[in-house]
């Protein structure tokens, strides 16, 4: 196992460490929570374990369908060994209801399912109160990442789409939207960062209760009883 060594960053729910090796990285998750740009601060009990299997499960679900992320295996309770990546400026949202900013922005009504994906372009890390969206022009004048690299990453998100949809309806549980990160490795462009309940909004299929960090948006409660469901379907517990 590679030997930690300094923080290379830190976000809202991870710090990720630099190790003896260039290539490689170990990324620990954090119990802290973090909404409206940091306006709202709390702690979640147990989410940073809860993430990180979440992580851990869905990252090989994508591998077994031909998805390749910067996931290596995960460590411990709140470690992962991860591929040490370029993280892409940009983070790509897919949205199949309208929830969120969606709904605020257009005026269409909450829980409308659409037709086809939205799929939405938002600056990563940025110092504002807002997620700032972009599009395919944008990142070309930044040289963000070239035309190629784009279409991959278009494909790559319905793909990814289309296969947690389909697993996890077999839970339950309806995938409203969720956050994807990109980085390259090696020349190569891999899904990084994390699929959680923090980075996405998991809905019951049965009862549209969340089972996501809106719960902690939105003052609701058992915020981390929802985290341990999603896991405890996911695991075939219960």
């Amino acid at each position: 196992m590679p030997e930690i060594r300094e923080i290379i960053r830190e976000g809202k729910g991870k710090k990720i460490y630099a190790t003896d090796d260039p290539d490689l990285a170990i990324v620990y998750f954090k119990d802290e929570a973090m909404a409206f740009h940091g306006l709202k601060r709390g702690r979640i009990v147990g989410k940073g374990e809860v993430n990180n299997q979440v992580c851990e499960h869905l990252f090989s679900l994508l591998a077994e369908n031909g998805i390749e992320s910067h996931f290596i295996e995960r460590i411990d309770a709140r470690h992962s060994l991860i591929r040490r990546c370029e993280m892409l400026p940009f983070c790509v949202k897919i949205r199949n209801r309208v929830a969120g900013q969606l709904a605020t922005r257009t005026g269409l009504t909450v829980g409308l399912k659409l037709d086809q994906p939205v799929v939405e372009y938002v600056l990563r890390d940025v110092d504002m109160d807002y997620d700032p969206m972009i599009n395919h022009t944008h990142i070309y004048a930044m040289k963000a990442a070239t035309p190629e690299e784009m279409d991959q990453i278009d494909r790559i998100c319905l793909k990814v789409n289309e296969i947690l949809t389909a697993y996890l309806k077999e839970i339950n549980i309806e995938l409203i939207d969720f956050k994807l990160s990109f980085g390259r490795w090696h020349g190569k462009i891999l899904v990084a960062d994390e699929i959680t309940p923090d980075t996405a909004r998991f809905w019951d299929s049965s009862t549209h209760e969340p089972l996501d960090k809106d719960r902690f948006r939105r003052d609701m409660d058992n915020v981390a009883e929802a985290y341990q469901e999603v896991l405890h379907r996911m695991m075939g517990v219960g």
